[in-house]
């Protein structure tokens, strides 16, 4: 049966979108237009409560009845349990994937996403937000992990070690995203290396473009930015 994929075209919604095309599974897209703030409409609060996309529903979840998900990393662990794919094939493993994947839950996500708007969405709006702390705070903190990805990637053809998982899936969408962090790949041979051997995966650059036709810009949307970056509980 086709799992319902909530989805929007951002690095959170690629992990879901490439891990489905990674374990073969049929899905349907249903698009969650953040900068219109469909992630605040009362039916995707009863599958997200938290008002973030992805989100998936599976109609044949645990004893066959169906569940919904949210949090990316729970979708991602759960798709790996569910198909036995990608998740670690020895418990050794599934710590390797597991830690890297909290990781990039805990922190290249937040600290990318913080380094994005800053450098990129703060500057443009109404008024200005050009701020030197912060840009420098965060897009510092994103150069120090991605020192941490390339000296694990030196000694791993993969994040989790000699396998491709969950955890590549979940921190790539992110990574080949670099120039927009402010970062450079010329000291981190080891993560441009990665970055292109995920990244040509047939499966990955089919995910990577789910919906690409759907992707606003956002540096010159000023009602989507008061969605998004305005105060809402």
């Amino acid at each position: 049966m086709s799992i319902d994929l909530y989805y929007w075209p951002t690095p959170n919604g690629w992990k879901i979108s490439i891990a489905l095309e990674e374990m073969a599974l049929p899905y349907s897209v249903h698009y969650v237009n953040i900068g219109a703030g469909d992630q605040f409409k009362p039916e995707f609060l009863k599958i997200a409560p938290n008002n973030r996309m992805p989100a998936i529903v599976d109609p044949d979840g645990p004893d066959g009845a169906p569940i919904s998900i949210f949090e990316s990393g729970a979708i991602l662990q759960y798709l790996a349990r569910k198909t036995g794919q990608f998740g670690g094939s020895s418990e050794r493993m599934r710590i390797a994937v597991d830690q890297w994947l909290m990781w990039q839950m805990g922190g290249l996500g937040p600290m990318a996403g913080q380094a994005h708007h800053f450098l990129k969405y703060a500057p443009s709006m109404d008024p200005p937000q050009d701020l030197p702390y912060p840009k420098e705070r965060y897009s510092n903190e994103v150069g120090r992990l991605y020192g941490v990805l390339d000296r694990q990637l030196a000694e791993n053809e993969y994040v989790a070690g000699d396998s491709y998982s969950i955890a590549d899936m979940a921190i790539w969408p992110w990574a080949t995203l670099w120039e927009g962090q402010s970062q450079t790949l010329d000291d981190k041979p080891h993560l441009a290396r990665w970055l292109d051997l995920v990244g040509a995966r047939d499966a990955v650059q089919k995910g990577h473009a789910l919906g690409s036709d759907q992707r606003q810009n956002l540096q010159d949307d000023r009602e989507a930015q008061k969605i998004l970056f305005g105060k809402r509980g």
